[in-house]
């Protein structure tokens, strides 16, 4: 029996909570899962979970191991940086979460540069417009955009974002005779608005007057919008508001370059929605991992360029 695998796999499959999810992850059976597991608990002479066939539920030597070993597993994956030729090479898997539009058009950039200045480095890349349990799918650092709710998750903020009203053009071109588009935010009122449903407010979108609106500069407004559209994915919000359906309070990333070329619309510009800020964010015990940091720190230097 290889013994640290079997010990990697035990708290795979307590932070999975089934042994079908990390035969998934790993490309292999769950039986093959199972007997590592219950070879491990041969080799130890202890019961480690209870099993059922709904459910897997630790064992009191199970919970006492369990916090042991996780954190040996975890100091171990740590050391997979070894030194070659007097170089420290990061080497493994890195598991990376991040909402799908961030992932697929900001994050996969950095993640090319990233394999590419790292060869020894793995990468496995989940992307979810909803917020994921990161011990639960073993992620090792995932984006978090907006305020953190309190958690035992430790963070670094990476960055600001803003949100901005748009539309495409010819959503503006093809507004009903007496329509108008919107220059004050009451006027989304009157308006076919594509709804994000992971925001907090979702349906109530808060501005602050800027220099250039038609109020004191820091007024501030929150207005409610409706429309015949909504989504908890970014990318179907990405794609309506591409297609002419709407207007949306969109993040500034989301649309880069329709924004640059002009087919997509900046709509009140003097009002001002609240900065968002950019977090990576990892379970406690893989913080210090040396590819964690790596990855943070590259991140961060490619937000900063711009």
């Amino acid at each position: 029996m290889d013994k640290l695998q079997a010990m990697r796999t035990f708290v795979r499959v307590v932070e999975a909570g089934s042994f079908s999810a990390v035969a998934h992850e790993s490309d292999t059976t769950q039986s093959a899962v199972s007997k590592q597991v219950a070879a491990l608990e041969r080799e130890l002479g202890a019961k480690l979970l209870t099993r059922t066939t709904r459910s897997l539920a630790l064992t009191e030597e199970g919970e006492r191991y369990f916090e042991q070993v996780r954190r040996l597993v975890a100091e171990i994956a740590d050391a997979e940086g070894v030194l070659h030729r007097g170089e420290r090479q990061l080497t493994g898997w890195l598991r990376i979460a991040a909402s799908v539009g961030f992932g697929r058009l900001k994050l996969m950039p950095w993640v090319q540069s990233f394999l590419s200045e790292h060869r020894g480095i793995k990468i496995d890349l989940r992307l979810h417009d909803n917020f994921i349990d990161l011990v639960e799918q073993g992620i090792d650092v995932a984006v978090r955009i907006g305020d953190l709710p309190d958690s035992s998750l430790i963070g670094r903020r990476v960055g600001t974002t803003y949100r901005l009203i748009v539309a495409h053009r010819d959503y503006l071109r093809s507004l009903p005779k007496g329509t108008k588009a919107p220059t004050i935010p009451e006027d989304l009122a009157q308006h076919n608005c594509v709804v994000y449903t992971e925001l907090p407010m979702r349906h109530a979108w808060s501005f602050t007057a800027g220099s250039g609106a038609s109020e004191p500069v820091g007024t501030t407004r929150v207005v409610r919008v409706d429309g015949n559209l909504q989504t908890n994915s970014s990318e179907v919000m990405r794609a309506s508001i591409l297609a002419g359906m709407g207007i949306g309070y969109s993040p500034l990333w989301l649309f880069d370059r329709e924004l640059t070329s002009g087919e997509i619309q900046q709509l009140l510009p003097d009002w001002k929605a609240p900065p968002v800020p950019i977090h990576l964010v990892s379970p406690r015990e893989r913080w210090h991992s040396a590819k964690v940091n790596a990855f943070v720190e590259h991140v961060s230097k490619e937000i900063a360029r711009g």
